[in-house]
Formats: structure tokens, C-alpha cells, sequence
């Protein structure tokens, strides 16, 4: 099974650089997508509903900013829109792909910039949250696939210049700790299952793919899916935005 995440910084534009084209050369499975910065009613060209898929949207209220996307190849049992956090859920944050086994979810998780103290203090609650949705899923009888942008670079293997990006949202202390303390409680980063090269990252803040990356799109799955996990690589020969696609294989089926 391959799933492709992709966070778009707006899903036309990215489009505009060729991602459909690439996209349907891949043989995924599913195919989720983050920060749309539109609404699905603002898509009115076929190609963003490609024949073998079943495509899913769940914007932001105002459809303008946010919004996330889940393209599956088999029709799920249920699509799950949100979160169950009331704060953040009609901002277009999360939707989920349910099958029999395994569920396949589709974050995009809030930014905040250095200094902006009531932005900080509010991606710091959704993250709080989150950790307590992810600890009380973890009990249900099925494994989760959870792939987007975290905004989080786990460990200093996932930035570039660590003295640059000290102090900034996304490699803060606490930011890096709230990881450290899911993956100890039944996750998994799946591509550092594969990969413990020190210079594979996924974003580049500020465009250039010369200049310091990070790495902060992840798929993070359930510890029953361990050895499930088979290839990953990180897609670099375009650019559809300031992010790069992680591609991930599973020795799985839905």
C-alpha cells in the first residue's frame, strides 16, 4: 500500500507546477493533501478528481485559508471530518479515511510565528489536545495512519542549521518534547523506520532548496504497524511548493 502526503501551500497553485501530472504516475493508494487555501467548490477542473479515486475535502469555514484533502483509491467504510475539537475544527485541520483495520488521517497542524505569544499559546493547546485524542484512539481495535504537515521537526537530525532554528515554532523544546513523549506511547515515525540520514527534509521555509530544510511533513503510525513499513522516500525532482511529497510504502491492504 503507498500513500503520498503533500502539504500544497495552496492546492491550485500547486497544481499550476505539475502535481496532478506527477501525482498520477504514482500508483498510490491514498493521497493526502494539506493547506489548500481554497474550497472544493472553488476546484472546477476534472483534474482535481481523478477517475480512480475517491476524493474527499474538508475546507477551513471560510474556505479561503487551511483545508486538507484525502484522495483513496478503495471507497472507505466512513469519512471522519474533524477532530472533536471545537477550537479548531471548522478550520479545515483533519479528515480520516476508515476501513475495516486501519484508519488513514489527513493533519494539517496550526503555525505560529516566533514571538506571537497568543498564536503560540494556541497551537500549544492543540497539540495538547491532540496528544489526548491520539493516547485514547490508541485503545481502539484498529491501527491509524495519520500522514501531514506536524510543524514539528522532531530532533535536531531534521533541521538543517540547529542554531537558526533554536527558539523558532516548530523546534521549540516543549514542541520537540510533546513528540518525543507520543512516539514513546505507541507511535511510530515511519520514515525514520527506513531512514536515519540526517539530511532528508521536507520543507524549506523560505523557498530555497539550497538553503536550510526541515523536516516536519511525517506519517505517524500506530506501534502495531512497525514492521509494516516497507519504503519511504522523499520526493525532490519538482517543486510544487515549499514542501516536498513523502512517499511511503506498507506491506498492508485495506
Amino acid at each position: 500500500m503507498r500513500i503520498i502526503s503533500f502539504s500544497a501551500d495552496g492546492l491550485r497553485e500547486a497544481a499550476g507546477k505539475g502535481l496532478y501530472e506527477w501525482l498520477g504516475d504514482q500508483d498510490a493508494d491514498f493521497i493526502c493533501i494539506q493547506d489548500l487555501r481554497c474550497s472544493e467548490y472553488d476546484l472546477q477542473d476534472d483534474k482535481y478528481f481523478p477517475g480512480d479515486y475517491n476524493g474527499y475535502f474538508f475546507d477551513d469555514v471560510n474556505g479561503k485559508a487551511n483545508g486538507v484533502a484525502i484522495y483513496c483509491r478503495k471507497l472507505p467504510k466512513a469519512i471522519m471530518t474533524g477532530l472533536g475539537f471545537a477550537e479548531f475544527d471548522m478550520e479545515g485541520r483533519y479528515i480520516q479515511a476508515d476501513y475495516q483495520d486501519v484508519s488513514v488521517g489527513c493533519l494539517l497542524a496550526p503555525q505560529a510565528a516566533a514571538g506571537d505569544g497568543e498564536a503560540l499559546a494556541r497551537r500549544q493547546q492543540f497539540f495538547d489536545l491532540y496528544g489526548h485524542h491520539l493516547q485514547k484512539v490508541r485503545n481502539k481495535r484498529r491501527q491509524f495512519i495519520i500522514c501531514g504537515n506536524w510543524q514539528i521537526a522532531p530532533s535536531a537530525a531534521d533541521v538543517a542549521d540547529t542554531e537558526s532554528a533554536s527558539g523558532q515554532p516548530g523546534f521549540l523544546g516543549e514542541e520537540r518534547q510533546w513528540m518525543d513523549e507520543l512516539l514513546a506511547s505507541g507511535y511510530v515515525d515511519a520514515f525514520r523506520e527506513i531512514s536515519r540520514d540526517a539530511d532528508e527534509y521536507t520543507w524549506w521555509p523560505d523557498g530555497d532548496r539550497d538553503s536550510g530544510g526541515w523536516r516536519t511533513d511525517l506519517q505517524i503510525i500506530s506501534e502495531g504497524l512497525r514492521f509494516k513499513v516497507e519504503h519511504g522516500a522523499i520526493y525532490k525532482g519538482q517543486a510544487f511548493s515549499s514542501h516536498a511529497p513523502l512517499i511511503m510504502d506498507y506491506d498492508l491492504e485495506v
